[in-house]
């Protein structure tokens, strides 16, 4: 799996750290490249961002072996061993160290513009980076954040080399990495676009995230019914001030609009300034037959008729959301009607529409699936082989049929939010430039 950009490395690896939110978290991204990485993840977990400058103390004839690292606020922390192995003395390390502290203090001067860091005391600190290639800035600034008083530290990046976690899991709490390599090559090669990050960018990064922020209300939450030939669909409609789309959710077989996954996927898209229509594409009558449950012809006619209730209610562009046989419904009724913007699958049955339909289909599809899901993985496989519109199969790693696993639905919930985002035709939800 490669990255497109530092954004979406950030938007993926914040999936996996879902399990942090609540805790008193501070966000710490190393400059310069995991900067960028370290803001999305901030702003996934609603935790404060700040920068971490470390800069490591380099034996003088072999600058590569570190005997120590300084952050701010005077903190130094030295590894005797390799002072005691490398033979130096004190008059040797102090001139190492005063270069370095100067090239600390312009950059903390550079990057937080008179602000004052921010305090690690009792708190868990995650420190983020855009990529590890040997691991010694990442383990200087473990050491760092644990002197600064960090109660926890977890140690997050996109990749790295599968040689190195094993040590650095030694110095952090935990260590989350999506992609552990047996050769990495390089860190940028991991990425589509890995253009260098500048001084300025991460300046105004952490001047965005340092705005006090206006959390809106919630958006009010409406019982409503959806007519839909000469029956009355019960659902659940949310649609925030200002939304620029709307998706309806096409739930599974046994499933309804109070499913509790589909919900959480909900709310991540309305704070991204989407609503969403929760629906009940059968009635209590009409659940009570098995037969009508893997009807898709006509889960696929209700969701034609909500779409059609949705425009004349918000004249928005719509999208929709399957799971498992809703995914097959939701591409069935994609076909038939080319004002859909957009469809996402969650460890759906899109294999269930017709090959005459999936070939029609025309919106913008992902298909959602998780690596130990493997039947349904190779169903959808096959259900995309006969597709010609846009679309792309994104694996969630280690996540089954239902993604109960840590961090694998909010994986799923960010990946179709951005989906979402990208194809019904919403702002960047970025910081404005500097």
């Amino acid at each position: 799996m490669r990255f497109d950009n530092r954004t979406d490395a950030g938007r993926r690896l914040a999936g996996h750290l879902e399990q942090l939110r609540g805790e008193d978290v501070v966000v710490l991204g190393l400059p310069r490249g995991g900067v960028p990485v370290a803001y999305e993840v901030a702003r996934a977990l609603d935790a404060p961002l700040d920068v971490l400058v470390v800069r490591k103390l380099g034996v003088p004839w072999q600058p590569e072996l570190g005997f120590g690292a300084i952050g701010e606020q005077g903190v130094r922390v030295l590894n005797e061993d390799v002072i005691r192995d490398a033979g130096l003395v004190p008059a040797q390390l102090a001139p190492v160290e005063e270069a370095e502290r100067a090239e600390l203090e312009r950059r903390v001067g550079r990057y937080r513009a008179g602000r004052d860091c921010m305090s690690l005391a009792g708190r868990t600190a995650v420190i983020v980076d855009d990529g590890i290639a040997t691991g010694a800035t990442a383990e200087a600034a473990c050491r760092v954040v644990r002197d600064q008083g960090a109660a926890r530290v977890v140690l997050a990046v996109p990749v790295a080399p599968e040689r190195t976690l094993p040590h650095l899991r030694e110095v952090a709490d935990q260590v989350v990495c999506l992609q552990s390599p047996r050769y990495l090559g390089s860190v940028g090669s991991w990425y589509q676009d890995f253009e260098q990050t500048g001084d300025d960018e991460v300046a105004a990064l952490l001047a965005h995230s340092a705005r006090p922020a206006q959390a809106p209300p919630p958006p009010p939450n409406r019982e409503v019914e959806v007519p839909a030939g000469r029956a009355r669909l019960a659902a659940r409609f949310v649609l925030p001030e200002g939304a620029r789309g709307v998706v309806a959710f096409a739930h599974g077989s046994g499933s309804s609009r109070n499913s509790p996954r589909n919900r959480y996927v909900a709310t991540v898209l309305n704070r991204a300034g989407l609503g969403t229509l929760l629906l009940d594409l059968l009635t209590q009558d009409e659940e009570g037959d098995r037969y009508n449950v893997f009807d898709i012809s006509l889960l696929a006619e209700r969701l034609r008729d909500a779409s059609a209730w949705l425009r004349r209610e918000t004249a928005l562009p719509v999208g929709y959301f399957g799971a498992s046989t809703g995914a097959g419904a939701a591409l069935e009724a994609a076909a038939d009607d080319p004002g859909i913007a957009a469809v996402v699958s969650r460890g759906g049955r899109p294999d269930l529409a017709s090959p005459a339909a999936l070939a029609r289909v025309q919106a913008p599809t992902l298909l959602i699936v998780g690596s130990s899901d493997t039947r349904v993985l190779s169903l959808n496989q096959l259900a995309a082989d006969q597709m010609r519109c846009e679309h792309r199969i994104a694996v969630v790693p280690g996540a089954g049929h239902l993604f109960e696993e840590p961090g694998t639905l909010a994986e799923v919930a960010v990946l179709a939010r951005d989906w979402f985002t990208e194809h019904l035709g919403l702002p960047d939800t970025g910081p404005p430039p500097a």
